[in-house]
Formats: C-alpha cells, sequence, structure tokens
C-alpha cells in the first residue's frame, strides 16, 4: 500500500507541474494557442484539468487492463501502450524541436513533452504489474 501512495502522491505532483508549464507559454505560445483554437490550456485549472482527465483516463485503462483482461491480453496491450506512449514521447519532442513550436518557450515545451511521459510511466507500471503479477486459476 505505501509503493501504491508514493506513487499517486508522485503523479499528482506532475500533473500539477505538467499543467503549470503548459499554462505558462511564451508570447508566440500564446498566440498560437489562441490562434488555433487551444482553449484548454489558456488558464492553469483549464490546463490542469486537461492534464488531470487524461491522467486519470490512463489510469482507468490500467485498472481495467490489470482486473478485467486475462494474462497474454493484459500483456500484450499494457505493453503496447506502454511502447505507443514511448513513440509519442518521441513523437512530441521532435515535433517542439522544429518549426514554429520550437518558439513556444522552454517551459511550455517541457510541458508538452512531460504529459506522454507520465502516460509512459502509468502504462510502464501496468506492465510490469501484469508481468510480474501471478494469475491464479478459477
Amino acid at each position: 500500500m505505501r509503493n501504491n501512495l508514493f506513487y499517486y502522491l508522485v503523479l499528482f505532483i506532475l500533473i500539477l507541474v505538467d499543467g503549470w508549464l503548459l499554462a505558462h507559454p511564451n508570447l508566440i505560445g500564446r498566440i498560437g494557442i489562441f490562434w488555433y483554437d487551444h482553449d484548454y490550456l489558456e488558464t492553469l485549472p483549464k490546463a490542469m484539468a486537461t492534464v488531470a482527465a487524461t491522467v486519470v483516463a490512463a489510469l482507468v485503462i490500467s485498472l481495467v487492463i490489470k482486473r478485467v483482461l486475462s494474462g497474454p491480453v493484459a500483456v500484450v496491450l499494457a505493453v503496447g501502450l506502454f511502447v505507443f506512449c514511448l513513440f509519442l514521447v518521441f513523437q512530441t519532442y521532435t515535433q517542439f524541436s522544429s518549426g514554429t513550436y520550437q518558439f513556444t518557450g522552454s517551459g511550455f515545451k517541457t510541458g508538452a513533452v512531460l504529459l506522454p511521459v507520465i502516460m509512459a510511466i502509468v502504462f510502464g507500471k501496468t506492465s510490469y504489474d501484469v508481468l510480474t503479477t501471478k494469475r491464479t486459476k478459477r
């Protein structure tokens, strides 16, 4: 139980940090948020709610994988989602390192990359739990 409490505390802190980073782009980032109508990142409460909803959705999917699905299906799905999140980390990093996104400010770029990292942490823990948990036959 103590490990789960620490895990959820770290996720909570990462959600707060990511929401704060996404809500504070520089001037070019603010223009881009306005221009592309990303109103879910305009203010700190909206950005935190967006990040929290995304992480909670990942946690619900993780819970379903661990509790509902059987052994091989759960392993394939959990590891597949983990690998997909790692791909998203790479894709987001490369996207925010070139083009007009590179001028949005280092904090905003870090926040954009941090969200798929948080999701990779969630699905990485799910993969670890599914791989190390022995299933009893019913």
